[in-house]
This record gives C-alpha cells, structure tokens and sequence, in this order.
C-alpha cells in the first residue's frame, strides 16, 4: 500500500506507484497470447439507461449469447438484485433445483429488507426518470425486461458481491443497480467480458474487462455512435430475427476476446466503484 504520509507527499506517492506500474507493464509485456476454449469465458451481463427498446431487443440478445456461451460450456452472471423486484418468481421457477430457487427470493426480500430499513422506498423509487423519459411504465415491466439478458438457461446458484463461480453454467450476483458498482462485482467474480445493454446510452467502461455496449434504440447508436458497440436496432425495424441478432453479437464477443477493442476502451473510460459505508441501490 502507497500512503502519501510516508512518502513525504503526494508527488513522492505519485512517483512510487508509477514506478510499480511500470515493472508490472513490463513483465506483462513478457506475457504471449495462447488460445483458449470458449469454455473459459465468464461473461458479465448488465444494463442500464434502459428504454422501451431493451426489454423487446437488446436484452434478449444478450440473452441468446449467454445461451450460446453456456451451450459451450461456459459461464454467465446476471446481476443487479434491484431489477428483479416484480419478476423475483419468474427467475425463481429457473433455478436448477428447490434450494437455488428459494435463495433467490430470499436475495429479493432481503435486497428490500434492507432499503426498508435504511428508509428507502425502492419500488417507489422505479422506474427511473429516464425509463420513464424512455418510454418504461412500471417496476414489473423494467424486471420483466432485464431478466431476458439471462436468456433461456437454469441457474445453477446465486453469488454474493464478487464471488467467484466455482461451477459453469448461469449464476445470479447479488450487486446493486448502480451500474459501476455491478460491473465492478462481476469483474471482481472473474468476469473477463461484459455485455451492457442500453436505450437511452452510457459511456461506461471497465478498468479491467472490455465492455461491450450494445442498443436497440437507432437513435442512441447514431447519436451515441462513438460510445455504443453493437446495434440490435434491427429487431425493432423487423429486419432480423433475436436468434439472427444475437448470433452477431456472439460473433463480435469473439472479436472483443481475441483483441478487438472496445468504445469504452478506445476513448479510456475506465469506471471503477465498490461500496464503502453500506450498500446501494
């Protein structure tokens, strides 16, 4: 740990970690790429600034490239507890077996415990301002439209906050609806690629894993075009299937994998957040 007490400043702790950073840069500079099987990948799922067009066509296509991914023998977390309120008994009646089920709705009733007990009211709190700008109506249409990321498949079990999945397949991670925070969680659970779906847009990025933003709005891409990755806009106009659609997307997971880079990466946005004092929402 740096502390700019004992380097006698904060220039002096500047210099310390630049020159850690730097030794670290060049052992990775040693590193050579070797292949590996889609089977490793552990893709992180998140959404935000969510409109009409999320819950119809980018969520679901995130949902066929989780399917996709699993069908590999790969890995896939949903996150975000808050956006399931309204839908918790329909991802339920997914887990794999009776316990994995239970302790999904108790991850609900406790997430809503525990905003009770702090004074925050979350269903009244949902939809957001911009949803509704967007075009969302209730909190059980926002659910309804988030879970669809998580595609087709059973949940093998729920992880707390950064939790590491220690068998493949579909998990739940208990994070916030803050998008940083979330993000931040999957990564720290090992999360080597995040697919973020948007309507309205973001710019959000990750320090470590490349995250991939994708819209069925045409107008966020065209207006967002430097900060969105894919456009799924195609599924509203009717001129590709989810199927066809989420097969692209699989597609350009592949390319991110193998170097392609990001928006968010190529303009250095870097969004880094984990609770300090209590837990968000």
């Amino acid at each position: 740990m740096i502390t700019i007490q004992e380097e006698k400043g904060t220039l002096n702790a500047y210099a310390k970690g630049v020159a850690i950073a730097r030794k670290f840069v060049q052992q990775l500079s040693l590193e050579e790429k070797v292949e590996c099987d889609i089977s490793e990948i552990i893709l992180g799922m998140e959404c935000g600034g969510s409109d009409t067009t999320s819950g119809l066509a980018s969520n679901p296509t995130c949902g066929i490239c989780s399917d996709m991914i699993i069908d590999f023998g790969g890995t896939s977390i949903l996150s975000e507890t808050t956006e399931f309120i309204g839908a918790e008994h329909v991802v339920a009646k997914r887990g794999k077996n009776e316990k994995v089920s239970k302790e999904i709705l108790e991850l609900v009733q406790n997430c809503e415990k525990k905003a009770m007990s702090l004074g925050v009211d979350i269903r009244g709190g949902q939809p957001t301002p911009g949803n509704i700008v967007g075009g969302i109506t209730t909190i059980e249409e926002k659910s309804l439209g988030c879970i669809h990321k998580s595609g087709t498949k059973e949940f093998q079990g729920v992880l707390q906050y950064a939790d590491i999945p220690q068998t493949k397949g579909l998990y739940i991670m208990d994070t916030p609806g803050q998008d940083i925070e979330s993000i931040t969680g999957m990564v720290a659970g090992g999360a080597q690629i995040v697919i973020f779906t948007t309507g309205r847009g973001t710019p959000t990025g990750n320090p470590i894993s490349p995250v991939i933003k994708l819209t069925g709005n045409k107008f966020t891409f065209d207006s967002m075009i430097d900060n969105i990755d894919f456009d799924a806009s195609k599924i509203i106009s009717g001129e590709e299937s989810i199927a066809e659609t989420g097969k692209r997307l699989f597609q350009e997971i592949l390319k991110v994998c193998n170097g392609k880079i990001t928006k968010a990466e190529a303009l250095k946005h870097k969004e880094f957040g984990i609770l300090r004092i209590a837990s968000t929402f």
